[in-house]
């Protein structure tokens, strides 16, 4: 089946501490992301302030192909924000857990109480309403079944868990979806992962298989804390691993999260999955060798299909081989032995170069060797 990934960079992407997007640049953002095929954006927080209410009206007037969705607090001021906004689809988050409840100084009569009443009026005012489920992680089963089956029983068109603090593992996410999928029969049930302890990307692909038609994903995983689970990392996790083509376009989502790095400030690290600088980059003799013969032999997928390719970096871990494929290059051709020598000055010589030695400083290297 073909699963629905929701991007939520303009919403709980921006809620990372420091990040804020201006007009111009969430306009980039949703050009791209529509761009790459995402279905749907949870496009912000109306309530926020009068400028956010505007940004999202002129965003959803813009007529991108997306569905465009606003976030709401079970609230009736944060509703009707979002009507005005001109939105036809919202998701109003409820606190479900014990200890949210009593953070807010709530308890589940209050809950069950306002979700009967918030639900109906959204539903009287919006085409399509997602009910979420905050801290659906750390909430107890039963009551949370208790509270799916009120949401679903009032109409609600989707159901949101949440992973608030990122504390599931794939085997409790797994656990999770397996045991509320039925009651979601007939409308959509989407997981909202967090990345505090590293599993969002595994625990959003658990969900999807396990009973989730839907996720909500951020560019470069960008969210408070750790971040949220990431849209490239899940998509090339569906396409490479589990096989099943979403129809989003990897190459622009290479775009995105270059874009994503400039205007938020977060600069990703140079080893991140799919989109770091240096993750098609290889020293290793054996890889760089293997590689050669086929640019498979360490790739998960071709670098190609994000518009990348592999690079061969040389230090005191090459071989021989990308020596002489190097200088190659440069219209110089050694034997096994001659290319074993510069090698050999190389890792002699490796600290000056600070590990990583230019294609410039090799024929330097060779021709104080060999002339």
């Amino acid at each position: 089946m073909a699963y629905k990934l929701i991007d939520t960079t303009l919403r709980d992407g921006e809620q990372a501490p420091g990040v804020s997007f201006s007009l111009e640049e969430k306009m980039k953002i949703a050009a791209l992301l529509d761009e790459a095929g995402v279905q749907e954006l949870e496009i912000g927080t109306p309530i926020i302030s009068s400028k956010e209410e505007k940004d999202i009206k002129a965003l959803i007037a813009q007529g991108f192909r997306f569905d465009s969705t606003c976030w709401a607090r079970a609230h009736r001021s944060d509703i009707e924000a979002s009507l005005r906004t001109g939105a036809e689809r919202i998701n109003i988050s409820f606190p479900v857990s014990a200890i949210h409840l009593s953070s807010m100084n709530k308890d589940r009569s209050w809950l069950m109480h306002s979700l009967q009443s918030v639900l109906r009026q959204a539903l009287d005012m919006f085409e399509f309403v997602s009910v979420g489920a905050q801290d659906a992680s750390r909430t107890d089963p039963a009551f949370l079944e208790e509270f799916i089956s009120e949401a679903v029983g009032l109409g609600a068109n989707r159901i949101r868990l949440a992973d608030t603090v990122g504390i599931m593992h794939p085997l409790s996410t797994a656990e999770m979806f397996k045991r509320y999928k039925e009651l979601c029969k007939g409308i959509e049930l989407e997981f909202h992962a967090h990345n505090d302890l590293g599993m969002a990307t595994a625990n959003t692909l658990v969900a999807l298989q396990s009973g989730a038609t839907c996720a909500s994903l951020t560019v470069n995983g960008l969210g408070e804390r750790a971040g949220n689970a990431a849209l490239e990392e899940v998509v090339a996790a569906l396409n490479y691993s589990v096989h099943q083509n979403n129809r989003i376009n990897l190459e622009t989502c290479t775009e995105l999260s270059n874009y994503i790095e400039k205007v938020s400030g977060r600069k990703n690290s140079v080893s991140k999955p799919i989109v770091g600088e240096r993750v098609f980059s290889h020293e290793s003799g054996i890889h760089c060798r293997s590689l050669i013969n086929n640019p498979m032999s360490y790739h998960a997928f071709n670098p190609q299909d994000i518009g990348q390719s592999s690079s061969f970096v040389i230090g005191k871990h090459s071989g021989s081989a990308i020596i002489q494929s190097v200088l190659n290059e440069v219209g110089v051709y050694l034997s096994k032995e001659d290319s074993q020598k510069v090698l050999d000055a190389i890792k002699n010589r490796e600290k000056s170069f600070n590990g990583e030695v230019k294609k410039e400083e090799l024929v330097a290297i060779y021709e104080q060797l060999f002339n």
